[in-house]
């Protein structure tokens, strides 16, 4: 294997080709994901708020609903990307949000009869998280399929913006629900917004790629190891690696809390907790919309600890947040983190798409999340610890300060050295 460094040749980020704009297969994969992520918007403030509110949990109890939900990438992302390589991946995808659809849909069911107790949101949190490590893995892996290799950081942009403007209405829209309808029935929007997806998935007209031949005597074992290799001996994607999980990590302690705090202890109304959170998406809209210029200015490799570093170092000011006028600097705090973020994402996953070969694309995604996504239940159970042990306010000033320093890893790899992404690998074996 070879590594991507700053002698190789690099191609430089490219933006041209057809519009994506006028790909009907990108374009339905990408409208359903648009609904489906504004669906999971809604979930993420009700879930917690059903928690809360309904049955009166405690803080440790909310971190550890927030573990379970991300539990599933530390336990079964790596055969899952073994798995997702040996099969259809649109197929995997359908599966997937078919089987989301009644496991969301069974919270507001069991509301209506006056049934739900924290037992189910656990069992609903961590068994959504199974399908989501397996759609995840495959949608990253599927979406190099559709379009052409210059198109990836383009695509890779508008899919992230329409996450990050998910997270922009979503919360509005749920906050709205939840004002309405209640936390638990709020939900009913997540559920079908996996329907929409299932169909917008089943229109698309391309097909991927047959998997690779099974060679004798392969294992899933095998399969599992050669992903794992390929990540953690390149010399870069091992940094990116360690930056996304430092980051994830506190990360999760600060979304554990943020709920709590805006609500405990800055008195926000759950009727209005979703504008506060929205307001933090615009950050996440304004990256995933500027990542391609950004990239083209500063580099499409060097952007990715530049963004991490220096656009995202005043998101600190998160934790600073006061009740009164003073809460909307958490807003701002969380927005400039989320720029950065979207910035950072976007780069990182075009650079991985360009340095692995399409036959280890599931695996290789696999075996990142299995990381990045893993540190995810430690912080949310860091953060009900933490929060409880020594205060939430701390806490978040712990998480947002971490996260910024997440950025000294991709610092001191070969990125610094380098000003653009490689140009993309090539299938290595049948």
């Amino acid at each position: 294997m070879t590594d991507a460094t700053d002698d190789l040749p690099c191609a430089e980020p490219e933006f041209v080709g057809p519009s994506l704009w006028r790909q009907r297969d990108f374009m339905l994969l990408w409208g359903g994901q648009t609904v489906s992520e504004m669906g999971s918007a809604v979930t993420e403030i009700a879930l917690p708020l059903v928690a809360v509110v309904a049955l009166q949990a405690s803080t440790f109890e909310v971190g550890l609903l927030t573990a379970a939900a991300t539990a599933a990438f530390a336990v079964i992302a790596l055969p899952a990307g073994a798995l997702v390589d040996r099969r259809s991946k649109r197929s995997v995808m359908i599966v997937c949000n078919v089987l989301r659809l009644l496991i969301i849909g069974s919270v507001p069911v069991a509301a209506a009869f006056g049934d739900l107790t924290m037992t189910q949101l656990y069992v609903v949190a961590a068994t959504a998280g199974v399908c989501t490590v397996f759609f995840d893995v495959s949608y990253q892996s599927y979406v190099p399929s559709l379009i052409r290799a210059e198109q990836r950081m383009d695509a890779n942009g508008k899919l992230g913006t329409t996450q990050a403007f998910a997270l922009l209405g979503g919360p509005g829209l749920g906050g709205g629900l939840v004002a309405v309808f209640g936390a638990a029935a709020a939900m009913t929007a997540d559920a079908v917004s996996y329907l929409v997806s299932v169909v917008s998935i089943s229109g698309i007209r391309a097909r991927e790629e047959p998997p690779a031949v099974r060679q004798t005597g392969e294992t899933l074992r095998g399969r599992i190891a050669e992903g794992l290799r390929f990540v953690f001996g390149h010399e870069v994607l091992r940094w990116i690696v360690a930056c996304t999980a430092t980051a994830n990590l506190f990360g999760g302690m600060g979304s554990a809390l943020a709920t709590i705090f805006l609500v405990r202890e800055l008195h926000v109304r759950p009727g209005l907790l979703g504008l506060v959170m929205a307001g933090a998406a615009v950050g996440g809209v304004a990256g995933g919309a500027c990542a391609g210029r950004l990239a083209r200015r500063i580099g499409s490799a060097r952007v990715i600890w530049v963004s991490m570093l220096v656009f995202s170092a005043p998101q600190v000011i998160a934790a600073t947040a006061r009740p009164g006028w003073g809460v909307l600097l958490f807003p701002l705090g969380w927005g400039i983190e989320y720029f950065a973020g979207m910035v950072y994402n976007i780069a990182q996953l075009s650079y991985r798409q360009s340095v692995t070969p399409p036959e280890l694309m599931g695996r290789m995604n696999a075996a990142v999340r299995w990381v990045v996504w893993g540190t995810l239940p430690l912080g949310g159970v860091l953060g009900g610890v933490l929060g409880t042990q020594i205060g939430v306010r701390p806490t978040l000033w712990l998480a947002f300060t971490g996260s910024w320093a997440a950025g000294w890893f991709v610092f001191l790899s070969p990125l610094r050295r380098m000003r653009d992404v490689p140009a993309p690998a090539a299938a290595t074996h049948a």
